[in-house]
């Protein structure tokens, strides 16, 4: 990924609906192509998110679990 990400959210240790509420709040003040990584322990994060992205037309960069069991996500803002 050359694109450098500008963005970070610290969702560990935060259970639904709080990683996603402060997604939100994170990419509204994101401009048009800026890149936001996501740390999380829950779970429910790796289906949360990419529909977070899908219904709001967001690019969903990567996913990654890690061997700790902590999930990273890259996001791109869409429209």
């Amino acid at each position: 990924m050359n694109q450098e990400i500008k963005h970070q959210l610290d969702a560990r240790g935060l259970l639904c609906p709080e990683p996603v509420m402060m997604l939100h709040k994170i990419v509204r003040q994101m401009q048009l192509g800026e890149l936001l990584a996501v740390y999380a322990t829950d779970p429910s994060t790796q289906r949360d998110i990419p529909k977070f992205c899908q219904f709001l037309r967001h690019r969903l960069v990567e996913q990654t679990v890690h061997d700790n069991g902590e999930f990273y996500y890259v996001i791109e803002k869409g429209i």
